[in-house]
């Protein structure tokens, strides 16, 4: 990655980690740009109105910040949103908002930018994916299908760019206290016969609530964005680095029957 770069193009940034985020990295000099529905400008961030389910949107935004400047060092995919609810009453529109959201999302981002990281020969890209990527939590199916979708995408990404001296690296953190939780959307179908469900999702919002702070994911964040060497996937809390360590030496179907226990 080039020396002294200083410029970040992040969706999301309007709250929780990616308001964490760029309120760092413009406090360290550099220049932010901040795609999002509802953020705002201040000083050294640039907010630029997209959705990012919007392939044009995005592409008109990024479009924005090039006429704003000549290079895009760092690139944040930090849009998300979560869904919850039993798979089996999941409906066909919420599955697709889902992935809409975080994964059509990054994908989206990543086309609009990789020309231009292409033609400087550097570059930084990085996804806020979740530890639910690797351990799938009940009754939120859809979110962790689409957090692993994104994992799966940014490796095979990395080899891709390679060639272009543009690294790929994920973030996943666990749980962390933002207003991510009350914005989940909440499927109530098939209470009836999944009872458990809403006690579920109720621990695990709790756990959320009482989770690490947002600044201490937009820390792991600045360190993957300025580390020389950063590892593909990096899991954010020391707790969850130990589960994530555990899920490769036990059977995976140890690992998901304690989840389950956890969770359901």
């Amino acid at each position: 990655m080039k020396k002294d770069s200083s410029t970040l193009l992040l969706t999301g940034g309007s709250g929780g980690i990616g308001k964490a985020t760029v309120d760092l990295f413009a406090s360290r000099g550099w220049q932010v740009y901040e795609l999002s529905r509802s953020g705002v400008s201040s000083e050294g961030i640039v907010h630029i109105p997209c959705d990012v389910t919007s392939p044009e949107q995005v592409q008109r935004a990024v479009s924005e910040v090039l006429q704003m400047t000549d290079h895009i060092d760092v690139v944040i995919s930090n849009a998300g949103m979560g869904i919850s609810g039993p798979v089996e009453f999941a409906s066909t529109e919420d599955a697709k908002k889902q992935f809409d959201v975080n994964f059509f999302g990054a994908l989206y981002l990543v086309q609009a930018v990789l020309p231009t990281l292409r033609q400087q020969q550097y570059g930084r890209i990085i996804f806020t994916s979740s530890v639910a990527a690797i351990l799938s939590v009940p009754y939120q199916a859809l979110y962790s299908a689409s957090k692993a979708a994104l994992n799966a995408m940014a490796l095979a990404l990395s080899n891709e760019v390679r060639p272009f001296h543009i690294e790929v690296s994920c973030l996943l953190p666990g749980d962390v206290a933002t207003g991510f939780t009350a914005a989940r959307l909440k499927e109530t179908a098939g209470a009836d016969v999944y009872p458990r469900a809403e006690q579920a999702v109720a621990a695990m919002e709790k756990d959320e609530q009482n989770g690490m702070s947002a600044k201490k994911m937009a820390t792991a964040l600045w360190r993957i964005a300025t580390s020389r060497y950063p590892a593909p996937l990096n899991v954010g809390g020391w707790q969850y680095k130990i589960f994530c360590i555990l899920d490769r030496i036990l059977p995976k179907r140890v690992v998901n029957r304690i989840e389950g226990m956890m969770y359901s």
